[in-house]
């Protein structure tokens, strides 16, 4: 497998045709800034490795690193976390899922009433669009190179 900075720097080095193709399409400046912002994001946090303790993502975390344990054990590595449908999926709503826990704790300790409002939808997909394109990135390097190796070996 690739390390984590040859997957960094394959998907930050391939950014920019994401976006200028994006521009040349027309898409407006708003999603475009979203799309780069989760994509970026989910380069450096999101990583299908953030279940790896030791892994630069992981790192990145800081402490609260701790929290991606519980997913770890949940999804096995190159399992459903590499999955290029499901393996995003599972990060987002897990971190959803701890946010609502994080609200629901200021609601009961201070009885903050946080609202929440949908986004738009071109800004769900263009956010959806960035998270999924860098996870579909990260997967397809692994598999080249893994087929690569394989290939070299088998002669």
């Amino acid at each position: 497998m690739p390390s984590g900075k040859t997957h960094l720097k394959f998907e930050l080095a391939t950014l920019p045709l994401w976006t200028i193709g994006g521009a040349v399409l027309g898409v407006p400046w708003r999603e475009l800034v979203i799309f780069t912002f989760s994509y970026v994001g989910a380069s450096l946090l999101l990583s299908p490795d953030v279940d790896l303790a030791n892994s630069a993502p992981a790192r990145r975390w800081g402490a609260l690193r701790l929290l991606w344990l519980p997913y770890a054990r949940l999804f096995r590595h190159r399992g459903l976390s590499h999955s290029i449908l499901f393996g995003p999926l599972t990060r987002v709503l897990y971190l959803g899922f701890l946010s609502f826990l994080v609200w629901c704790g200021l609601y009961l300790a201070l009885g903050l009433r946080l609202g929440w409002r949908w986004p738009p939808p071109a800004s769900a997909a263009a956010f959806a669009c960035g998270v999924y394109l860098s996870n579909f990135l990260h997967v397809f390097l692994d598999r080249l190179v893994s087929r690569w190796r394989h290939r070299s070996r088998c002669g």
